[in-house]
């Protein structure tokens, strides 16, 4: 585990330049991640030829965020439970696990030098316990689910979600619109052109600057998807990241006129990419001009030959209409990397769950199945597939 602000011996410069491209390894992200009480964050390392392998890990007693809940969310597929306390493999937040490497340091190399690290905590943090906790890695991407298993994890990994990239190729809007298919291209028009006329506006600013105005907006959201919309709560969940973040936390402000924000979203820029994290609409005041998408993609697609952007982060969730506006979907895993996992031998259930989700999702609509990276979801699904 690690003092404030050092991860692995490291300085958040050097640390963040192992992240890479991965923002939800960042150091600043992990420092936020780290201000939740309800589980200590840290990092496992280990030195590899004149290089460093590394990931986040977050010593876990109870998990308030839905779906970081392993226990409920493999019990719900029917699958054994591993327990619910112990080591989260990745960051707390983000719906994004890496191993990090340094250049030079082969994937296999890192994970095989990070499983016995991790192993070896795992047993620490469970001392004194009857049995060890779990140690559960989630939200894998497929490369790094493959190098674990070559490095000695036994048990298949558990599909969990679909992951939305939304390229943005130089050129920015024009040259964005000339790679969808026809139908795409002028429905996105038409949606960007009906935003304009209904007289909405979109600024951008900072989360320090704007959270006291944003959690009424948001509170809506929370109440469509059956979450808890207290105001007062909300403010002080946006109050701490903006803390937390700084000026890196940004924010798209979406109005009419001179009237109060009917939506916002807050996103983070990394490198040359545009993350996603909260998006908040007052449904009653809107007009109907796809809003979501204007303020959420398009205003970033805009602005990209400005901000050097070349991909959206979209997240999990809505995904075709997300791949209905170019997003490439991409499989994200869970994979218990216990050695005494209680996955073991459930191989074939485990397939099966795998299978099923993978074609409900390919065969949800045209869109979906073309936007998917088949070659990354298929290696752990029943051979039927």
């Amino acid at each position: 585990m690690w003092p404030s602000g050092q991860r692995a011996g490291l300085d958040p410069a050097s640390w963040d330049a192992l992240a890479g491209s991965c923002f939800y390894s960042s150091s600043a992200w992990l420092e936020f991640c780290g201000r939740d009480p309800s589980g200590v964050v840290g990092a496992v390392h280990a030195e590899a030829g004149g290089g460093m392998a590394a990931v986040p890990v977050a010593d876990i007693g109870s998990e308030p965020m839905e779906y970081y809940r392993w226990h409920e969310l493999l019990a719900g597929y029917g699958l054994p439970a591993p327990a619910p306390a112990g080591l989260l493999v990745g960051p707390r937040r983000g719906y994004q696990t890496h191993l990090l490497a340094s250049p030079g340091v082969a994937p296999q190399q890192a994970a095989g030098l990070l499983l016995d690290r991790l192993l070896q905590l795992r047993d620490e943090v469970g001392a004194g316990l009857p049995r060890p906790g779990s140690c559960i890695a989630m939200y894998v991407t497929t490369p790094d689910v493959i190098a674990l298993r070559r490095a000695g994890v036994r048990t298949v990994p558990v599909l969990l979600d679909a992951d939305a990239w939304i390229p943005v190729p130089d050129g920015g809007w024009n040259a964005w619109l000339a790679g969808l298919p026809r139908g795409r291209r002028w429905n996105a028009r038409h949606e960007a052109k009906l935003f304009r006329e209904a007289g909405y506006t979109v600024t951008r600013t900072t989360l320090l600057e704007s959270y006291s105005m944003l959690a009424p907006v948001w509170a809506p959201n929370q109440v469509r998807y059956g979450h808890p919309a207290d105001v007062d709560v909300l403010t002080e969940k946006l109050r701490v990241q903006a803390e937390a973040m700084g000026s890196a936390a940004q924010v798209l402000l979406c109005r009419r006129g001179d009237d109060d924000p009917v939506g916002f979203c807050l996103f983070y820029q990394w490198r040359d990419t545009v993350f996603m994290r909260i998006a908040g609409f007052d449904y009653a005041r809107l007009r109907g001009v796809a809003e979501y998408f204007n303020v959420s993609c398009y205003a970033h697609v805009e602005r990209a030959p400005e901000t050097g952007i070349r991909q959206i982060h979209a997240g999990i969730k809505s995904i075709e209409a997300k791949a209905l506006r170019g997003a490439r979907l991409r499989p994200l895993w869970l994979l218990d990397l216990s050695d005494d996992s209680l996955l073991l031998g459930h191989d074939e259930a485990i397939r099966r769950h795998n299978s099923s989700r993978y074609q409900e999702l390919s065969g949800s609509s045209p869109a979906v199945h073309a936007a998917m990276d088949h070659q990354e979801w298929l290696p752990f699904c029943d051979q039927a597939s």
